[in-house]
């Protein structure tokens, strides 16, 4: 390991003119693995968290929640490939009930909560390079989907593949897609800020985002947990449910001993 990895990485990333806050970014991770650092949240220094606020008691004027609602845009992370089942696009393109993917299924409950509550309610996805093409053909079908003059998609940044053994860029001279990858759903604050996109939301009056996964179709548009969020001021709030048996994947919430602080402790899988 040394600077001539990160050096080398970092020439890469220019070439390929990747934002340079991406770089940024990509570069404080590398000095942190240089450092040793892992990211792990010990068992022993947290403890659970009991008593969220529930949905059920809350209680918002329907103008306001509304008007909240036509200040938030919907942005689905939707840069993973659903290579584990079977497929070798973009995840949301799997069809999951009577014939219908997950992209139509979301679509279908933007277009209601607009006509329910009168909102523009803008749908963006944060594509990868892997998934963009497939996605955007796939909302050439909902022509309707586009508001505001605000595009369908950003895209998030692409960083090098590493050697496990020096931290050098990996090559593969026969497919040099091979040598990148997309940073992961962390990404999206940097590459809103790099795209432009932020900059158009907040100039259209946009205030608030609600995040969650293409493949999540419980994360639906909601003018009540939008007014909720207006009202509390605050810079985040995480929608949460119970988990099951069969949740073994992603992560959760708890409460940092040492300051009484909200994290969220998660791992990529």
């Amino acid at each position: 390991m040394s600077e001539s990895g990160l050096d080398a990485a970092q020439a890469k990333m220019r070439d390929a003119g990747v934002d340079p806050i991406a770089i940024d970014v990509f570069s404080s991770y590398y000095t942190q693995i240089k450092e040793g650092r892992t990211g792990i949240i010990p068992e022993d220094s947290i403890s659970p968290l009991t008593d969220p606020d529930r949905l059920d008691d809350v209680t918002v004027d329907d103008e306001v929640a509304a008007d909240a609602l036509d200040h938030t845009v919907i942005i689905k992370l939707n840069g993973g490939l659903g290579t584990s089942m079977g497929l070798d696009r973009a995840k949301s393109l799997l069809p999951v009930r009577n014939g219908k993917s997950f992209l139509d299924i979301i679509v279908g409950q933007v277009r209601a909560a607009r006509e329910q509550h009168g909102a523009r309610l803008p749908l963006l996805f944060m594509d990868s390079f892997n998934t963009r093409d497939d996605t955007l053909e796939a909302l050439e079908q909902y022509p309707d989907v586009q508001v505001d003059g605000l595009p369908l998609d950003f895209l998030q940044n692409q960083e090098p593949k590493l050697r496990a053994d020096d931290l050098t860029p990996v090559e593969f001279p026969t497919d040099p897609r091979l040598e990148w990858c997309p940073p992961g759903h962390g990404d999206l604050y940097t590459a809103l800020l790099g795209s432009g996109i932020l900059d158009q939301l907040l100039d259209k009056g946009y205030r608030y985002a609600s995040v969650s996964n293409g493949d999540n179709l419980g994360a639906t548009p909601d003018a009540r947990i939008a007014g909720w969020f207006a009202a509390t001021g605050a810079p985040y709030a995480a929608e949460l449910c119970r988990r099951t048996v069969n949740d073994r994947k992603g992560g959760h919430l708890a409460v940092r001993k040492s300051d009484g602080h909200l994290v969220l402790r998660d791992t990529a899988q």
